[in-house]
């Protein structure tokens, strides 16, 4: 359990908080790109981290991520005009360039108290980058900002990926810990039918492997083994295989929010969220799939946008059809027969857990086990950071964007083998580092 000053720390992200430092250390996806699809397109309303913000897309392609009120006279920039090269107060004229310098402001005659003007007023404005089919954003102090993470899809060319994102209805850090919890897969997203055509149907969306599901269904207490690395954590969860073999479950926590899940063998594809505070009673997940090896099929894609696996089932606002109004469409005799939860999709049976944990999960009348040992080792990491910083000590973290560059997934090895040398053997790196596509191309 935490202290209740902890739990405080560790679920508020407004500006003057030390997780709301911690998170503004580090680049924050803040829309999918394909939400504002076109230059000189209208402007859309974000709000992260507590703070409220303005994006559009400029007429040469790239973002303005910017406060909302124009420095004039406080006017909403949303009702602003997009259109060659700025964005325009609707209001008395004033233009802004994407990075907040101020273009003409025609209240005023041309003459040098207008140039004078014009070069000392600004509009915030953060720092932005598209990468990976988002729009990344920097909220942390400017002459400190750092290269955004070489995730690896974000190395990827765009045929390779998917990226969606879904409202969360609970903060950030409990959505978090169910995402890194992976002893709960035995029962949440489990069928209860033993009926080959019934798990196969349940589990497609999941695992094209049922004897993967039959040692998760069979190994409920795995053995976890919990590695450092400069950007975060690798967390191995061992399930007994068949014969003398562990079935591993390899995750990875990336500072401070993302998590790539564990169930790709060679060859599948890989998955990882990022779980973005909008405040502290809701956030946004960032999902993101990619195949280092080849395009997504447009049948993946269409599987992936009618929700599976990390990816829900969301309407235009990307708020999931199963969510905390509607019980999340849970049926009870599919409970009784068919799924643990009566519950469809992964993502929203997670969700529907997380959310009952209340809006803000009370951590000091917790009962801990073994298997939340990732969950205290996350804790302790990102808690840790946040006090460090509080104390004037950067993240570490921040100041390596390569060591994000890292895979999770299932590796099946002899019992006695230890997870770094399971790591070394299905990745090539005791902590699942693998090289940039140019130096792979090179060998």
């Amino acid at each position: 359990m935490l202290s209740e000053e902890d739990n405080v720390l560790l679920t508020r992200t407004g500006p003057a908080t030390g997780m709301g430092q911690l998170f503004r250390r580090f680049w924050q996806p803040v829309a999918l790109a394909a939400e504002v699809p076109d230059p000189d397109g209208p402007p859309i309303r974000v709000t992260i981290l507590g703070e409220d913000f303005r994006i559009f897309r400029a007429t040469d392609g790239t973002f303005g991520v910017i406060s909302p009120r124009c420095p004039h006279r406080g006017a909403d920039m949303f009702f602003g005009r997009n259109e060659g090269g700025g964005i325009t107060c609707a209001y008395h004229g004033w233009k802004f360039a994407t990075d907040g310098r101020c273009l003409a402001i025609p209240t005023m005659e041309p003459g040098p108290a207008r140039e004078r003007a014009e070069q000392n007023v600004r509009l915030h404005a953060l720092p932005a980058k598209e990468a990976g089919g988002l729009v990344w954003a920097y909220l942390g102090p400017k002459d400190i900002a750092q290269a955004l993470p070489e995730l690896e899809f974000l190395t990827m060319p765009l045929s390779h990926v998917f990226v969606s994102k879904k409202l969360q209805q609970c903060n950030w850090a409990q959505a978090c810990e169910g995402g890194l919890d992976t002893a709960h897969f035995s029962f949440l997203h489990m069928p209860v039918s033993d009926s080959k055509d019934v798990t196969e149907r349940l589990m497609a969306k999941v695992s094209s492997d049922t004897d993967t599901v039959r040692w998760m269904r069979a190994d409920g207490a795995p053995r976890f083994t919990i590695l450092d690395h400069p950007a975060g954590l690798v967390l191995g969860a061992a399930r007994r295989g068949d014969g003398d073999n562990n079935y591993w479950r390899v995750s990875q926590f990336l500072m401070p929010n993302h998590g790539l899940t564990p169930n790709a063998f060679p060859g599948e594809s890989y998955h990882g969220q990022c779980w973005v505070p909008i405040d502290d009673t809701s956030c946004w997940i960032y999902n993101y799939t990619w195949n280092p090896d080849r395009p997504l099929t447009e049948a993946e894609r269409g599987r992936y946008r009618a929700g599976s696996g990390v990816h829900a089932e969301v309407d235009a606002q990307y708020i999931p059809i199963r969510r905390r109004e509607n019980d999340y469409l849970i049926d009870r005799n599919k409970q009784k027969y068919e799924n643990y939860t009566g519950i469809d999709g992964v993502s929203e049976q997670d969700a529907a857990i997380q959310d009952s944990q209340g809006t803000i999960a009370d951590r000091t009348t917790e009962h801990l086990g073994p298997t939340d040992m990732g969950v205290i080792r996350f804790r302790r990491l990102i808690l840790g950071a946040a006090k460090d910083l509080q104390n004037g000590t950067p993240p570490e973290a921040a100041a390596h964007p390569e060591a994000f560059r890292t895979r999770g997934g299932g590796a099946i090895a002899h019992k006695d083998i230890p997870l770094p040398d399971v790591m070394r053997a299905r990745f090539g790196h005791e902590h699942g580092l693998v090289q940039p596509p140019t130096a792979q191309a090179a060998e």
